[in-house]
């Protein structure tokens, strides 16, 4: 049996050691070949270098260039490049997975033919105070969504997961991922699967750290960026893959009608502060569990809006974009928010 790790790359001099290095000292299914392709986006930050003194330490590990420098072909470069493959499995640059993650996840689709597709718990952890903030807010379901995998505490069926393993046939069966598609692939590809008739399987047993965003500039172009390819996504299937992302746009359209409210009746515009005031009371709640101190709790609070303003507002911008002005996402939204 075969298992490819595929791992899209580019400048994470950082990170990128500790990740590969998690890899090889996973447990392993019996009688397991591993292979280990690092997809590297022509990174000038030292990575590449790293990468080759760290080829002489594993001499599975390969590396594949990305002339695109953009996801979704690393993803398929690095399929491509393990075609003989039996399992696959993708794990970002900043993610570092638990000892059980390829021997469990392994197990779960060689035991369930329903399942497609397995994912674990993630750790998001922080390389400064910023991203120690953003870690916190992201930890919760009100800062991410209720349903969401981030979140989740107990294992089961889900509609995404974010660092998957795929059984080879899974590919035949569906194709792969869409290069047109710089952020959401991910999600694109796991509806495919479940429109397909297969399950995806959220395991809480197995797990990864993430290293998250270490600034709020990075993260609002982050989730702006979700937003906006999202909608791309959904015209793509003429359908909206999940409920929980209509909840940012309305939530931004709301706070821009607010003050028209008033000019309507006034009743209305006190009925649409009571509402603003409960998402204020229930993020004052949120951020009291999650922070430490006084500090903590006025930045946290902080990144909740911040979080859902900017996928909203991404969001908005893809309706505009690609429902109603029918055109194709703009040079801007293709540049990654690193």
């Amino acid at each position: 049996m075969k298992l490819a790790v595929v791992i899209p790359c580019r400048n994470e001099v950082r990170n990128i050691a500790e990740c590969i290095e998690a890899i090889y000292a996973s447990d392993l299914p019996e009688h397991a070949e591993l292979v280990v392709n690092v997809v590297d986006g022509k990174s000038n930050d030292g990575t590449l270098e790293l990468l080759q003194n760290l080829q002489a330490k594993h001499p599975g590990l390969q590396i594949i260039t990305n002339e695109k420098q953009l996801t979704p072909y690393a993803f398929n470069l690095g399929i491509y490049a393990a075609k003989d493959a039996d399992y696959y499995q993708i794990i970002g640059a900043r993610q570092v997975v638990s000892p059980n993650y390829l021997k469990d996840a392994v197990a779960a689709l060689q035991n369930n033919p329903e399942i497609w597709c397995v994912g674990g718990a993630v750790d998001n952890v922080y390389l400064n105070e910023e991203g120690k903030m953003i870690a916190k807010a992201m930890g919760t379901a009100f800062g991410m969504g209720l349903g969401n995998f981030r979140t989740l505490s107990e294992s089961g069926f889900v509609d995404t997961v974010g660092t998957p393993m795929y059984p080879a046939w899974v590919f035949e069966k569906i194709g792969y991922f869409d290069e047109e598609l710089i952020r959401n692939q991910d999600d694109d590809f796991n509806f495919r699967v479940t429109k397909a008739g297969g399950k995806i399987w959220y395991d809480a047993s197995i797990s990864l750290k993430y290293y998250v965003r270490g600034s709020i500039s990075q993260l609002w172009k982050q989730f702006m960026q979700y937003g906006y390819w999202k909608v791309y996504v959904n015209k793509k299937h003429k359908a909206v893959t999940t409920l929980r992302q209509l909840v940012p746009p309305l939530f931004v359209l709301f706070l821009i009608l607010l003050p028209f409210l008033f000019l309507v009746c006034n009743l209305l515009g006190f009925i649409g502060l009571s509402f603003l005031g409960m998402y204020v009371l229930l993020g004052l709640l949120v951020t009291s569990r999650v922070a430490a101190d006084v500090r903590e709790f006025n930045r946290i609070f902080v990144i909740f809006p911040i979080l859902h303003i900017s996928y909203g507002w991404g969001y908005l911008k893809g309706i505009a974009t690609f429902l109603i002005a029918g055109r194709k996402p703009g040079d801007k939204y293709k540049n990654m928010s690193r």
